[in-house]
């Protein structure tokens, strides 16, 4: 094996064809010799550019809807005998097998079409076997062979080419490679995962994750780590898919923090008027509605105005310039927004940290999703929480069934403390938070942390009393004892919303009459840790 190797022969293949006639015009100029099949063929000829079929190769017209074309030692035996075996030499001659020193693949929309939600039978006849078999080979043979998977790469390959004289490096045909089996592994790994699904089969033998890299990050949570976005090619909006506006390049923070806000933020349909979240190291600090978006922001901004600095914004609607200016006013790390007028824009041109995203839709709260967790040695696997309850599936346990107002707010905050860490305590007061308390080891603590934060923006807001005065409380799991409700009445609490099925409900529920207070049960819970 030489570090040098001549590119003499290439066999192009492709389904993508961006890209594909300059790349055949560079190659020919350089004098390779072109292979290809199809409609690769077909373009490339279309071009005027030299072309040999794959087909007067291998001796065997292509077949069955173009399933075998390739499948041929002529063409695999071209990619991967040993230059250098004497063994494989002899074979090569005695049988006429030309070698192939550059392959150019890319695989059938496989992921495309599922995403467009085509049917099973078309979903399989979008599996490709030739290209990946051909791309495996070659990459094997990497000592010799140069592949190339993505559109993305030609340049890069042509700038190879020229730098040595028609020539690759080891080096770069190893980098190649190893693009090569990652392609071929999150293909694979695109078509086990859809067929799991297309089986029901929620828990299989082996699970596969893929993602294409996206951007590569400064570093992690800390400077110390190295760090990496990568996107699963999902269509769901979101930070994965939004386009940035402005501002500084998105660090490992920021995307975490965005995505647990923009969730948030779906939970509130845009048809039912405007929302805001702000987060703060992925919980809640201040989420509102309102009966226009900046009202929503100003609400949502009362709740904590401490934790809202150096916060990530996500709005259900269109961000305008009234509500632009208003979040212009303090330091913001992120606004995320369905979509944002160009006024709004040029209120945050001024901002030159600040990053405007906008995703062109909110993603359905409700869409089937899987999240995954790294530990030690393994990944933990589960279904996003996509629960959803309605007024319908309420059961009031108290003597006291909720007023009208009251149900509007436990329903609100039972949306939000969905989204906030374990042990999650969240009151709620016509229609926006006005304490939040997250990830506490007791849930007691929450109620207190968040009755205590409320009282802390009283005295900043000059009310005469904390926004926990009439409010209502959602726990986002039982309560253990009467201890948190009995915190969450003293602070001023009127109503609870929270899961129920403690083996003291009971004593619970009974505490909950003796103070007053009307209580429902939602029969789930929402632990986020």
């Amino acid at each position: 094996m030489t570090d040098l190797y001549p590119v003499r022969r290439a066999l192009i293949s492709v389904s993508d064809k961006t890209g594909l006639i300059d790349l055949a015009k560079a190659l020919q100029a350089s004098g390779i010799e072109l292979l290809s099949t199809g409609g690769s063929a077909k373009a490339i000829r279309d071009a005027g550019i030299p072309v040999r079929d794959v087909a007067n190769i291998t001796g065997f017209p292509e077949m069955m809807d173009g399933r075998v074309k390739t499948l041929h030692p002529m063409v695999h035996g071209g990619l991967l005998a040993l230059r250098d075996n004497d063994d494989h030499v002899a074979a090569m001659t005695e049988h006429g097998i030309g070698g192939i020193d550059l392959l150019v693949v890319n695989l059938y929309p496989f992921e495309e079409t599922v995403a467009k939600g085509a049917d099973y039978d078309t979903c399989i006849e979008n599996i490709d076997i030739g290209g990946p078999a051909m791309i495996r080979a070659a990459a094997k043979n990497h000592g010799f062979v140069t592949t190339v998977v993505d559109v993305e790469d030609y340049e890069e390959l042509l700038g190879e080419l020229a730098a040595n004289d028609g020539q690759t490096s080891y080096k770069f045909r190893q980098k190649m490679a190893k693009r090569a089996y990652a392609r071929t592994g999150a293909y694979d790994a695109a078509v086990s995962t859809w067929m799991a699904e297309a089986l029901g089969e929620t828990t299989p033998r082996r699970r596969v994750v893929a993602g294409e890299l996206a951007q590569t990050l400064r570093y992690g949570e800390n400077p110390h780590q190295a760090a990496a976005f990568y996107v699963d090619g999902s269509d769901r909006p979101g930070v994965a898919t939004a386009i940035q506006h402005q501002g500084k390049e998105l660090s490992y923070n920021n995307i975490n923090d965005t995505d647990a806000a923009f969730e948030l933020a779906c939970e509130f349909d845009a048809a039912d008027g405007p929302a805001c979240a702000i987060i703060k190291h992925a919980n809640p600090c201040g989420v509102a509605r309102g009966a226009t978006l900046v009202d929503a922001y100003r609400a949502a901004f009362d709740c904590d105005r401490t934790s809202a600095f150096g916060g990530i914004i996500a709005l259900n609607q269109t961000l305008d310039r009234a509500t632009a200016e208003e979040i212009a006013n303090i330091f913001t790390e992120v606004v995320i927004a369905p979509d944002a007028t160009q006024e709004a824009i040029n209120v945050f041109a001024a901002k030159k940290n600040l990053r405007l995203l906008t995703t062109g839709a909110m993603a359905d709260p409700r869409q089937a999703a899987m999240t995954v967790r790294q530990v030690s040695g393994g990944l933990l696997v589960q279904d996003k929480d996509n629960g959803h309850i309605t007024m319908d599936d309420l059961k009031v346990v108290t003597k006291r069934a909720p007023t009208e107002d009251e149900l509007r707010d436990l329903l609100f905050a039972w949306k939000v403390a969905k989204h906030v860490k374990s042990n999650a305590i969240v009151y709620v007061k016509d229609g926006a938070t006005v304490g939040v308390g997250a990830g506490q080891m007791s849930r007691v603590d929450s109620c207190r942390i968040a009755a205590r934060k409320a009282q802390d923006m009283a005295e900043v807001l000059g009310l005469p009393a904390p926004l926990t005065k009439g409010s209502v409380v959602a726990s986002d799991a039982f309560f253990p004892f009467a201890d948190g409700l009995l915190t969450a009445a003293e602070a001023g609490a009127t109503a609870i919303i929270q899961p129920g099925g403690s083996m003291r409900d009971d004593d619970v529920i009974k505490a909950a009459d003796d103070a007053g207070l009307a209580m429902v049960f939602t029969g789930m819970r929402h632990f986020r840790h």
